[in-house]
């Protein structure tokens, strides 16, 4: 009598030997990119400019969705710095927060796809949020993960960003 092999639990282990990396949210990987995402929250809140430009490939492009355009990334730094610098004073409160609806990538890429929430606040004025859809193209580099792409693609709302959590 022969024995007859089930291939179903062989081959469960071979697809899930096969996931891609960021299948798993334990992916070391992905530990490393919220790391990345973190720091962007912590430049921003503290208005620590270096360390915000510092995340960002020196050939980076902005792509604004609600615009039609695109640019590279140094020009809008150079818009935002002032942003930067105010909070740094204290003449305004701003703050990033970051979810997800999709993760692709390896070990030296990543493409990031979710929603942004910028919120702002000068003295006297109510706050202010910008729930932003964004796609970021990432590489790893030797001193960690740099943005090569930034695409705002346009207005998201408070329900699309509950809906992340």
């Amino acid at each position: 009598m022969k024995a007859i092999l089930h291939p179903g639990p062989f081959l469960l282990m071979v697809i899930l030997a096969a996931a891609p990396a960021g299948a798993d949210e334990k992916d070391p990987r992905l530990a490393d990119l919220d790391a990345y995402w973190a720091e962007i929250s912590r430049t921003v809140r503290e208005g620590d400019f270096a360390a915000y430009a510092a995340t960002c490939h020196p050939e980076a492009v902005l792509v604004s969705g609600s615009k039609k355009t695109s640019y590279p990334l140094t020009t809008a730094l150079a818009r935002w710095k002032k942003e930067f610098d105010d909070t740094k004073a204290g003449r305004r409160t701003s703050s990033v927060e970051f979810r997800f609806s999709q993760r692709l990538g390896d070990e030296v890429t990543a493409h990031e796809s979710g929603i942004f929430l910028y919120a702002f606040q000068t003295p006297g004025e109510p706050l202010k949020k910008e729930y932003v859809h964004f796609e970021g193209l990432l590489v790893k580099k030797p001193d960690g993960w740099k943005i090569l792409m930034e695409y705002q693609k346009g207005p998201a709302t408070p329900a699309e960003w509950k809906a992340l959590e």
